[in-house]
């Protein structure tokens, strides 16, 4: 594959998807890029084609799509997909196609809290107290006795809101009442983690590897809750910056060496290692570093902030993931900052409309200036429209971060539709 072209399989249509596919055409090792299903922002990405006559989750479907246009590399975007096992699905099927993105076992990470936490017993990586149940009865027991305040997680995936922060005994029975009870989340809460509330500032690291070697991004912070001020309920994120100032150099290289390192060797030497972009959420706290979660994929916004940063060959460090070469790689990031606003639709995270005309002005890349989109679509008549509830994000690079904010908060101007939210505050905690 080093020498022949990539012809590239992008399988999701968010924000993360968008920025990708703006990096990954960028290289000159790539040919050609085709998102399924894509949303309004890919369509409009060079060597992109949205494919939407392929269902995302049938693995089988994008096999034939592949073979059928000679596509030799898969890059499953959203978790989804790789906890249902598409790495494992391609390896078998497919073999010829090289795929970015970890086996079913090793997605687990993600895809189950209690497998995660556990697995960070097993290796003793510095994370929260905690303890997993299945059982109603047990954990509200739990909850009535233990000492700390507490955060509630549903075990599987609950695309970023399965995690609830009750601010007292009343709220916390509450929490679990419609989690194992009424079934918010589905399946996803069968099992919950009832953990030790850690406070701090809270990060997140993006990091390549081939299994044995770590190569990580800038340190970004998402802003997760809808309200400024941290306030209201968890999104799936509403904004990043990085490189953010909150981690010193020390404190970097003791999460690679308490956190990075043992994880990525105990996936290895537990039989499922690691290939893929491993994404991993900390709390800076008194006590050191200590791990919220792991994702097993880009981050989304994480990566709008951190991929304009990244000056190496995007598909050439995939690749090198793939092939098992990325330690004769290495990561080249500009002296820069940036920062991603994200615009959500009215309602969100709650209910609300898909199909609002959008009107999106674009800035100018060399101004350091880009929007990636998340949940949009194209109508039949070129009308682009809302398709989602994290709509779209302006981001910007600049020589500092107030000036990447500015620019990022000057680039929401161009975006319109009728009930657009957004926060006002993102990177405040830095900038004060």
């Amino acid at each position: 594959m080093s020498t022949q072209q990539m012809r590239i399989l992008l399988v999701g249509n968010g924000g993360r998807e968008h920025t990708l596919a703006w990096k990954l055409a960028q290289s000159e090792k790539v040919e050609c890029i085709h998102v399924v299903p894509g949303n309004g922002g890919t369509a409009g990405v060079p060597k992109c084609q949205n494919i939407t006559s392929v269902k995302d989750t049938d693995f089988a479907a994008l096999i034939e799509h592949a073979k059928a246009h000679h596509l030799n590399f898969l890059i499953p975007g959203p978790e989804a997909p790789l906890v249902a096992g598409i790495t494992d699905y391609f390896d078998e099927h497919a073999p010829s196609i090289m795929v970015f993105g970890p086996s079913k076992q090793a997605a687990q990470m993600e895809g189950s809290k209690t497998f995660s936490k556990d697995f960070m017993k097993q290796h003793r990586i510095p994370t929260a107290q905690y303890e997993n149940f299945t059982d109603y009865g047990a954990a509200r027991n739990y909850q009535d006795v233990v000492a700390h305040r507490v955060v509630i997680k549903a075990d599987g995936l609950a695309g970023g809101k399965g995690v609830i922060i009750p601010k007292d005994n009343r709220e916390a029975r509450h929490a679990l009442e419609s989690i194992m009870r009424e079934h918010e989340f589905g399946d996803a809460g069968k099992a919950v983690v009832i953990e030790e509330f850690l406070e701090g500032d809270e990060i997140s690291i993006l990091s390549f590897s081939d299994g044995k070697t770590i190569l990580s991004l800038p340190p970004a912070q998402d802003h997760k809750r809808i309200g400024d001020g941290d306030t209201g309920p968890n999104t799936g994120g509403m904004g990043t910056y990085a490189p953010t100032p909150l981690v010193s150099q020390e404190q970097l290289a003791e999460i690679e060496r308490t956190v990075l390192r043992p994880t990525i060797e105990g996936m290895a030497a537990e039989g499922f290692p690691f290939r893929g972009c491993l994404f991993t959420g900390l709390m800076l706290t008194k006590d050191g570093p200590k791990v919220l979660e792991y994702n097993v994929r880009f981050g989304d916004p994480e990566s709008q902030s951190c991929l304009p940063l990244l000056k190496s060959d995007l598909a050439e460090l995939m690749q090198a993931c793939c092939d098992g070469t990325l330690a004769s790689k290495t990561l080249e990031i500009a002296p820069l900052s940036a920062c991603t606003v994200v615009v959500a639709a009215g309602g969100y995270p709650g209910s609300y409309a898909k199909g609002t005309p959008m009107k999106v002005k674009a800035p100018k890349a060399e101004d350091g200036m880009y929007v990636f989109h998340a949940g949009t679509s194209i109508d039949d008549h070129g009308q682009l429209k809302t398709n989602g509830g994290r709509v779209i994000a302006a981001t910007a690079t600049g020589e500092t971060l107030r000036e990447a904010v500015d620019k990022a908060y000057k680039g929401v101007e161009g975006i319109e539709f009728e009930g657009m939210q957004y926060r006002k505050d993102i990177a405040q905690r830095a900038l004060r």
